[in-house]
């Protein structure tokens, strides 16, 4: 069973367990065949919903049976974007030292960064400046990550940009 497997199609069982956290059926099913990599009906890899549902055990799991932390979704979105506007510290780390990149998908509008930097999570803001992340690099409207941190008055991530242009 790999690549596409739609809701309530075979494998489906294994999005519903991603989501869930339950490593147990989602390890018994990828043992039974299913894809670490396939996708569902809207676009999304098992990693992304293990991720963005924050079930950090799910998401190693995931990556040590080859999830690949850098693919998109349908919509272009990288796992890493839907991390960082969550806060989850911990998959953060662990998408990075998989391979993500820093930048999430050159063609989104705005960067794990950005979205880090605009919901106030400083760990995470400090993580992907180490790992690389650009804090000059512009969404669609022209904005930096500290840009979006003073719109939102996130108080904690402007200061951490701030200091980077000092």
């Amino acid at each position: 069973m790999s690549g596409h497997a739609p809701d309530g199609g075979p494998g489906s069982g294994a999005f519903d367990a991603a989501r869930a956290g339950d490593t147990d059926a989602l390890g018994r099913l990828l043992a039974e065949g299913v894809d670490a990599n396939a996708v569902n009906a809207a676009g999304d890899t098992l990693l992304m919903l293990a991720a963005y549902h924050g079930h950090e055990p799910a998401v190693a799991l995931l990556l040590e049976r080859g999830a690949d932390p850098d693919r998109c979704n349908a919509k272009g979105q990288h796992p890493l974007a839907g991390i960082c506007y969550k806060g989850h510290a911990g998959i953060v780390r662990r998408l990075l030292d998989a391979g993500a990149s820093p930048e999430g998908s050159p063609d989104a509008s705005r960067s794990p960064l950005m979205y880090a930097a605009m919901y106030n999570h400083a760990p995470i803001t400090a993580l992907l400046l180490e790992r690389g992340a650009h804090p000059a690099r512009r969404d669609r409207d022209g904005k930096t990550a500290v840009d979006l941190a003073r719109e939102m008055r996130a108080v904690h991530t402007i200061g951490l940009l701030e200091a980077l242009s000092r």
